[in-house]
């Protein structure tokens, strides 16, 4: 049970960044509030912890590397977003204060996400 729950907030982590990286482009829900800012990196990493805590680690490593990837994911798209408003490509709708945010946190969480899967992979070498 635990394990599904600690998926269920990650993914519930992830798409909170997701609105935080649309929310410029009026792309999906109304403008997300303080609690979307906060659930994207409070969801994110309880539900990482939760769904690490219980799971062997030959998953634990696929999971991390999982998160990781789509941590940096939402982190690239945050910057690709910027590079496109700071080249005047794009008027945003919104402030785009949401996109350094999900950058700046994407990029944290996603290195840690890769680097703990790495560990987890082969612990003898580390």
């Amino acid at each position: 049970m635990i394990p599904i729950i600690g998926a269920l907030l990650l993914v519930l982590g992830l798409a909170s960044g997701a609105f935080l990286v649309l929310a410029p482009f009026a792309i999906g829900p109304a403008m997300p509030g303080a609690s979307t800012w906060i659930l994207f990196p409070g969801f994110t990493i309880v539900g990482y912890i939760l769904l690490a805590a219980s799971a062997r680690m030959p998953f634990i490593s696929l999971a991390s590397r999982l998160a990781g990837a789509l941590l940096l994911l939402l982190a690239f798209g945050s910057a690709a977003a910027l590079f496109a408003i700071g080249n005047a490509l794009f008027q945003p709708t919104a402030d785009a204060l949401g996109l350094w945010y999900v950058m700046g946190l994407g990029l944290l969480l996603g290195v840690t996400g890769f680097t703990i899967g790495r560990a987890s992979a082969d612990p003898a070498k580390t």
